[in-house]
């Protein structure tokens, strides 16, 4: 299991207990608050990923082993992934949470991951459970590293499983997830450089590229 992960299973403060027991869970979920009051919305060992899911309809967080151990319920908690089976809930009070609900259908990784079929290397997916928590931990990843190199990705996804074997697949997706990102953010940078000087587009990206270099 990565060390990101694994940060994941920490035993819950004595706060985020009494919290569970007693309290009100505030959640930023996907750009979206929730106030949980425990004992109403929740029970007090309820997990992250049974709110989730159950009181919050987010069935994208898939819980497989329940034990932590294959990395299908991560979830980015506050820019890091973490087991949402082994967080209760009351500990991600007062955080933001970044389900895969929560990513565009043109984010790079999920247009990555769709698309991925470098020869070679095969497809990112086949039975889809495992995905978005591959997809979430990637995305975790992406926020530390955005341009990672295939052994970066390999380390960093070192905590999730794919029981149908699309290793080489996923770690091509996540690259090309990174440089689509990177692209973008030229363009980007482009456009906007082109609305302050009037040039083209292309002719004020190219100078930003020709600056930075």
């Amino acid at each position: 299991m990565s060390a990101s992960l694994a940060a994941g299973l920490a035993p819950p403060s004595e706060s985020a207990t009494a919290r569970a027991v007693h309290g009100v869970t505030r959640l930023c979920v996907n750009g979206h608050d929730h106030e949980l009051v425990a004992g109403r919305d929740y029970a007090p060992g309820d997990s992250l990923a049974t709110v989730l899911r159950e009181r919050l309809g987010l069935t994208g967080v898939k819980v497989a082993c329940d034990q932590g151990a294959c990395g299908a319920c991560t979830v980015v908690l506050d820019g890091r992934p973490v087991l949402s089976c082994m967080t209760l809930a009351a500990e991600a009070d007062g955080c933001s949470v970044l389900t895969v609900e929560g990513l565009g259908e043109d984010d790079p990784l999920i247009v990555a991951f769709a698309t991925q079929a470098q020869p070679g290397h095969g497809t990112a997916l086949q039975c889809g459970f495992c995905t978005p928590g591959m997809v979430m931990t990637a995305k975790a990843l992406l926020l530390r590293t955005p341009r990672p190199t295939r052994e970066q990705v390999v380390e960093g996804m070192a905590g999730n499983i794919c029981r149908c074997g699309c290793y080489p697949g996923i770690v091509e997706a996540v690259v090309r997830a990174g440089q689509m990102a990177g692209e973008r953010a030229g363009e980007q940078a482009g456009r906007s450089a082109g609305e302050r000087t009037g040039e083209p587009a292309g002719d004020a990206a190219s100078a930003a590229s020709g600056a930075e270099g």
